[in-house]
C-alpha cells in the first residue's frame, strides 16, 4: 500500500507539471488512438508509468501522456504501473497498479446544467478528488465497485476494490 501511495503522489503530482488540457473540448480518438473529428473526449491521461491500456469496443492500445478518454472506454494499468486522469470538469482520478476502471458515464454541459459522472472500478486502488461536477452537481457522482457503490459528498478520497 506504501508503495501504491508514493506512486499515486507522483502520478498526481505529474498532473500538474504537465500543460494543462483538461478544460478545452478537443476531438476524441479512434480505436487506435488516432485523432478522430467531432468525437468529444470525457478525460485525458496525464501521466503512465509502467503498462497501462486503454481499451475501446473490444480492441487496445497503450494508454501514453496525452491519450484521451470516452464514454464506455476502461483503462488497466498493469503490476507496478499507474495513471494520472484528468476529466474535462478537472475532476483528478489516479489509478494504482493492477487497476481496471471503466468510464460508465461523462456529461459536463454546465451552460445547459447538465452533469453527470459515473465510474465502475473493477479492481485496484483509486485516488479520486472532486472537479466542478462534484462541487456543481454532487448527487451525479458515482463510483462503483463490484460490493459498494460510492456517491462522493467530499472532494477527495481513496477507493480500492478486490
Amino acid at each position: 500500500m506504501k508503495r501504491f501511495l508514493v506512486a499515486a503522489a507522483l502520478a498526481w503530482f505529474a498532473c500538474f507539471m504537465a500543460p494543462a488540457h483538461a478544460g478545452q473540448a478537443q476531438a476524441g480518438q479512434d480505436q487506435a488512438g488516432e485523432d478522430q473529428p467531432g468525437v468529444e473526449h470525457a478525460a485525458l491521461i496525464k501521466a503512465v508509468t509502467g503498462v497501462v491500456t486503454i481499451v475501446r469496443q473490444q480492441t487496445s492500445f497503450p494508454a501514453t501522456a496525452g491519450s484521451t478518454l470516452r464514454v464506455s472506454d476502461r483503462v488497466v494499468t498493469g503490476p507496478g504501473a499507474s495513471a494520472a486522469i484528468v476529466f474535462r470538469d478537472g475532476t483528478l482520478l489516479t489509478l494504482g497498479a493492477a487497476a481496471d476502471v471503466l468510464v460508465r458515464d461523462y456529461v459536463f454541459a454546465p451552460k445547459d446544467g447538465k452533469f453527470a459522472f459515473g465510474l465502475y472500478l473493477a479492481k485496484g486502488s483509486a485516488i479520486y478528488e472532486s472537479g466542478k461536477i462534484g462541487k456543481l452537481a454532487a448527487p451525479a457522482v458515482k463510483i462503483d465497485t463490484p460490493k459498494a457503490t460510492v456517491g462522493v459528498r467530499g472532494t477527495r478520497l481513496l477507493i480500492e476494490a478486490n
